[in-house]
């Protein structure tokens, strides 16, 4: 770094400015710089830095063990923007549940790193997510947090994208519809059989068709079993695609064609959603942004002594395909 002041002619602070990214550089003097460091072949020294400054370029990304389309599409999403920002990641899984020593060790695992902060991908409900254990000395921030949390949050809304689901079948003339609900430890569950439970009440229709379902296309298929036995029912919003796919599955095999006589809309868009049969009308969340959202607020945070809670919030986006028609007689 020495060398490369020398030769641009510029002090020790000026380049370790441009390194970082720091505003308050002359677009000429980083110009400068940068061709100073191109002439010398300087590369930083991550190490070094991290032992001057106990931070590295490295941050920590704490996530489930799963193989669910939703938390491992974000984790991607995660790790793309903080290679895009010049930053390693460092990944921990937690196994298939959060609990405050398998935290506690994953965060230990982390320091050791001197990671600049950490990204916490835990989609689940405050009553299973030990906040307490957080760190309040490292910048936090918890992807499809809890919105009630202490803690930095970006999230897509769950809430707003069912809604938008079960508006699109009642605009439809649907009047009777049913919901597969995912498992109730997890927080997107609730928030969109919550925002299903609004659309329903606002239009004046009751909400009373709810099947269990813990994501998996099997009890999608059972849920669709049973949702095959009932009448009335001519439309359903399930809480994710793979249980829509275990859904169509077994209305086919009832005889129950989709949509002629029973619509369904999923969440999520996996990409095989455009290949169901019939094509799935589904909510699309868009990972790659919530990504990009969810580093920028650690990056905050790594700039500012500030540890506001803020919340980052990603409108989803109805796509309307061939699962979904208006009722039969309509």
């Amino acid at each position: 770094m020495t060398d490369v002041a020398r030769v641009a002619g510029v002090s020790h602070q000026t380049v370790s400015r441009v390194l970082n990214g720091h505003p308050s550089v002359r677009p000429a003097t980083r110009d400068r710089v940068l061709a100073a460091i191109e002439e010398l072949g300087y590369h930083p020294n991550l190490a070094a830095r991290a032992l001057v400054t106990g931070r590295s370029r490295t941050l920590g990304l704490v996530t489930l063990e799963t193989t669910l389309f939703g938390p491992v599409t974000t984790l991607y999403g995660v790790e793309r923007a903080a290679r895009e920002a010049g930053y390693f990641v460092s990944v921990v899984s937690l196994g298939t549940a959060i609990n405050p020593g398998s935290l506690d060790d994953a965060l230990a695992r982390l320091r050791e790193q001197s990671v600049a902060g950490v990204i916490l991908i835990a989609p689940l409900t405050s009553t299973s997510l030990p906040q307490p254990s957080l760190p309040t000395d490292l910048p936090v921030v918890v992807v499809e947090g809890d919105p009630e949390g202490a803690f930095a949050t970006a999230a897509v809304d769950q809430r707003a994208g069912a809604r938008a689901a079960t508006e699109h079948l009642i605009g439809l003339g649907h009047r009777l519809i049913a919901h597969v609900a995912g498992p109730p430890e997890w927080l997107e569950a609730h928030l969109r059989e919550a925002g299903w439970r609004a659309a329903l009440a606002d239009a004046g229709l009751v909400a009373d068709v709810v099947l269990a379902g813990d994501w998996t296309a099997r009890s999608g298929y059972e849920a669709g079993r049973a949702l095959a036995k009932m009448a009335g029912v001519t439309a359903v919003f399930v809480a994710n695609d793979h249980m829509a796919l275990g859904v169509l599955r077994a209305l086919h095999e009832r005889g129950r064609p989709v949509p002629e006589e029973i619509s369904v809309v999923g969440f999520d868009d996996i990409d095989e959603a455009e290949y169901f049969t019939p094509s799935l009308t589904t909510v699309h969340q868009d990972f790659d942004e919530l990504g990009r959202r969810s580093l920028d607020l650690l990056l905050c945070q790594l700039g500012s002594s500030s540890s506001v809670a803020e919340r980052l919030v990603i409108a989803p986006r109805l796509v309307e395909r061939r699962s979904t028609a208006a009722p039969e007689g309509r």
